[in-house]
């Protein structure tokens, strides 16, 4: 595990490397924890000021005395640059380079009193600004110029938003990219973890691997996150509005939510209804999630998180309520913005503050309206209005069925994933919990090691992405080998809505990497609940 999560953080500094500002992470200390080769290039100090542990003032102090702080006694400016750097939560400042250029500078606090400072040479941004400015003044009387100068201007504008929309596609397809082999051992670590979690129990390492669990979950959101705002800003997020069952994502709610609000003991209730609706089903699942995750991470044991959707005119008002610490009036504004927390929020649970950025951007791309209500201390109420779709009524069920998810002994399930740290992972998670459990990298080797002789299994979970063909694919092979009802969830990194949406039409279900313990226990007991009522059809 030491060596997958080492392999993760070598990714993670590979991929810095490739971000074309300068980049550096100081602890609570203000001491450095490390920079890409870019944060060294724009602020042109020497390689002995880059090292691990050099203090935050020591640099400030060496660009003072080189004169870029500009005239006076370079301590106190150093001093002072220190502090507009750390003073508030966020900053934004700039300032002239070594060579004369405009640096622009922001920085960021984390949770645990650490700093983050990327910045950027803008120089070519304000001379672009400036000289606007003064043909602006010199605009009375020249009506030629001025024209000439606006079509100038323009044509530099059209150009430069063709180059960002190119950065833009260009930074989607890398996120898409490197979150795809950064999660696939980022999972193997969080499989390992629960593993080591549950082996450790009223052990000396009980407490070390919580830590490490955390620490993983931690940076899977921040993961998670950041891919999303890349692609939603990118422009790549292209809703499809199609009519489904509210009781759909209830039922998702229900599957993903429901072990981790009994964790917390916190009282998850989900109002089961046979209102349906217009928009799209992924998109639409993803802004209920996020709010869900929200209301329970920020609601303290005891409390209560009401999930429920009623008709309101011509339109379906979907309600996440929680009795969490809630917030008040001045601060609605303050919570969708990106890298923004409320102190009493920091203080009671992690995070970089993107999860309702993430949601307020979704909102807006499928044209949706959502309300907030809130009182501090006492609760909140995020509302999502989507259209009314009359004629997928239908009579409601019971309610949100959940499968009982205590006893899998003796469940035979095949894993097929083409990483082997993964799938040794997997095996030792599922066989802890008393699963017969069988794996293999490809079709191929299920052949070829005659997995399926004399022993057939109650469900599969599949890779989406194999080296020989999809996962969805392998699926309908298997189902026509050893049987078409088959239960299958579709285990995979790949968090496109195409790929969901294509895994729902053949009655897939989707589990996302890296996997969450509890929510994949929730599934395969859902998943062996269905093989056995088709076992009773039968």
């Amino acid at each position: 595990m030491v060596e997958i999560l080492t392999e993760t953080q070598d990714s993670l500094r590979q991929a810095i490397e490739h971000i074309p500002q300068g980049v550096a992470v100081f602890d609570r200390d203000l001491r450095l924890v490390t920079c890409n080769a870019r944060y060294g290039e724009l602020l042109a100090v020497p390689q002995e000021l880059l090292r691990s542990g050099i203090p935050l003032y020591d640099m400030a102090l060496f660009v003072a005395r080189r004169g870029d702080l500009g005239a006076g006694d370079a301590i106190s400016l150093a001093a002072q640059r220190v502090q507009t750097l750390t003073q508030s939560h966020t900053t934004v400042s700039q300032r002239l380079g070594a060579k004369g250029q405009v640096l622009e500078f922001h920085s960021a606090r984390l949770p645990d009193g650490g700093l983050v400072i990327s910045f950027a040479d803008v120089t070519a941004r304000v001379d672009a600004e400036t000289e606007l400015a003064s043909i602006n003044q010199s605009l009375e009387g020249r009506v030629e110029e001025r024209t000439a100068a606006l079509i100038r201007v323009n044509s530099e504008l059209e150009v430069a938003r063709a180059k960002a929309d190119a950065a833009n596609r260009d930074k989607t397809r890398f996120f898409a990219a490197a979150s795809h082999d950064l999660l696939q051992p980022l999972n193997a670590a969080r499989l390992y973890t629960s593993t080591l979690v549950e082996r450790a129990g009223g052990t000396g390492l009980d407490e070390l691997a919580h830590s490490i669990e955390a620490s993983l979950t931690a940076v899977e959101e921040i993961m998670a996150a950041l891919l999303d705002i890349s692609r939603i800003d990118a422009g790549a997020v292209k809703p499809a509005a199609t009519p489904f069952q509210v009781r759909d994502l209830l039922k998702k709610v229900d599957v993903e939510f429901a072990p981790l609000a009994l964790k917390k003991e916190i009282d998850l209730r989900l109002v089961d209804t046979s209102l349906a609706v217009v928009g799209d089903r992924a998109l639409t699942a993803r802004v209920i999630q996020n709010l869900v995750s929200n209301a329970i991470k920020y609601t303290r044991p005891g409390g209560r998180v009401l999930v429920g959707a009623r008709l309101r005119g011509t339109r379906v008002r979907f309600d996440v309520i929680d009795t969490g610490i809630g917030f008040n009036k001045d601060q609605h504004a303050l919570i969708f913005a990106e890298f923004s927390r409320l102190e009493h929020g920091a203080r009671m649970a992690q995070g970089l503050g993107l999860g309702l950025s993430i949601v307020k951007r979704l909102v807006t791309a499928l044209g949706l309206t959502m309300e907030l209500e809130s009182k501090e201390a006492r609760g909140s109420r995020f509302s999502l209005y989507l259209p009314y779709h009359r004629s997928l009524k239908v009579m409601p069920e019971e309610g949100p069925a959940r499968e009982p998810t205590s006893n899998l002994n003796g469940l035979r399930i095949l894993c097929v994933d083409n990483e082997r740290a993964i799938l040794d992972a997997m095996e030792g998670l599922l066989g802890g919990w008393g699963c017969d459990v069988r794996s293999a990298r490809s079709l191929k080797d299920i052949d070829k090691d005659g997995l399926l002789l004399g022993w057939l299994p109650d469900l599969v979970l599949m890779d989406y992405h194999l080296d020989q063909t999809s996962g969805l694919d392998a699926i309908e092979w298997l189902r026509h080998n050893v049987g078409g009802h088959l239960p299958a969830a579709l285990v995979t990194a790949d968090r496109s809505p195409a790929v969901r949406a294509l895994a729902e039409d053949r009655g897939i279900t989707v589990v996302t990497k890296p996997v969450k313990p509890a929510a994949l226990r929730a599934t395969i007991s859902q998943l062996a609940g269905q093989r056995g009522r088709k076992r009773v059809e039968a």
